[in-house]
């Protein structure tokens, strides 16, 4: 199966992660990326560190022979992530810190993350998807 690419931004999240969660059990491994909005100025997103991991995120993840799920959810803007309290940030389910943030999830809980100063690493990315 291919990977199954979910979206959400801050106001249609929950929804998007009721659904997510439910179909989770039926998948081999479910991701959440939170990751920066698109700069509508430039076409990519406003945040390097996204920019350099998401490539890296989705060939990693779309190699693997197994049935992946993942939800990405955008931070919103630069003036909306730097908040210190953005949804996202105080949110004790997920406790964000930095973008893109990649989260392995497992059983309504995380079982493992790359923050952003180590999304970028294909060996790192490997590591999470192969936690059994």
């Amino acid at each position: 199966m291919p990977l199954k690419v979910l979206d959400a931004t801050i106001t249609t999240f929950d929804g998007v992660f009721e659904k997510f969660k439910a179909e989770s059990p039926k998948i081999k491994a479910n991701f959440i990326l939170f990751l920066a909005d698109i700069d509508p100025s430039t076409n990519l997103s406003w945040c390097p560190d996204c920019v350099r991991a998401e490539p890296v995120i989705y060939k990693k993840l779309e190699a693997s022979y197994d049935d992946i799920a993942l939800l990405r959810a955008y931070v919103g803007d630069r003036p909306t992530w730097r908040t210190p309290q953005h949804p996202w940030r105080v949110d004790g389910r997920f406790n964000l810190k930095g973008v893109p943030t990649l989260i392995r999830w497992e059983n309504d809980a995380i079982k493992g993350r790359l923050e952003d100063h180590e999304a970028h690493l294909d060996h790192k990315i490997g590591s999470l998807l192969n936690e059994a």
